[in-house]
């Protein structure tokens, strides 16, 4: 075999030989390209719905009952992803937007309130996403809002403009107990082409490569 994919396979087969006396960039570059190897890269998902709209762990909720007031709290989604509510006990939220968490809370007061109503409201939202690699301020974004992988890497006062690979940004995600990886070509969507929308998630990181050739 010859040619890219006879490459790839020897980088599968035996990394190490290649990490033997490597600078830190190239380590790491190496070490990205053998997570693939380990597991198939999916695709980005396709969305023009940003996930972060979905309530998370540390968000506040104001929760209303137009015609029960003294039912009315205000809370902080707890690590678990629960809040605590009278009458009802423990509900769940994260995962849920205001909306279906709305019609959970109407189901669970079915037989106690008068008024089928309720609001859900979001007082504050905020979450971490962790940017590595070829940008200027690596280590961790706050957000209070839906951020892209573009966004994000803005955010750590952008890329370098002589190293960054942005055809290759890989989202490194941990959910359901599995890391999944996402290559995202960022370098489609700074040239205006037309690109599914990638919505980061809490706690993602994304890693920037450096522009790298085996030879």
């Amino acid at each position: 075999m010859s040619g890219p994919a006879a490459n790839r396979n020897r980088l599968c087969v035996a990394p190490s030989r290649l990490l033997r006396g490597a600078s830190l960039p190239l380590v790491l570059a190496v070490l990205v390209a053998v997570m693939g190897c380990q597991t198939p890269t999916p695709s980005p998902p396709s969305t023009g719905q940003p996930d972060a709209f979905s309530l998370h762990e540390g968000d506040v909720v104001k929760i209303s009952f137009p015609d029960a007031p003294t039912l009315d709290t205000t809370q902080q989604v707890r690590r678990d992803g629960k809040i605590e509510l009278s009458l009802v006990g423990e509900v769940q939220a994260a995962g849920y937007s205001p909306d279906q968490l709305e019609k959970e809370i109407l189901k669970l007061y079915a037989s106690q309130l008068l008024s089928k109503q309720v609001n859900v409201t979001v007082v504050s939202s905020s979450f971490p996403i962790f940017v590595s690699g070829s940008v200027l301020r690596p280590g961790k974004v706050v957000s209070d809002r839906p951020l892209t992988v573009l966004q994000a890497i803005m955010e750590a006062g952008g890329f370098d403009h002589a190293t960054a690979n942005l055809k290759a940004v890989v989202v490194i995600r941990h959910e359901n107990g599995q890391t999944r990886n996402y290559t995202v070509n960022v370098q489609a969507e700074l040239e205006g082409k037309s690109t599914a929308t990638f919505y980061l998630k809490p706690s993602d990181v994304v890693y920037v490569p450096e522009k790298f050739s085996w030879f």
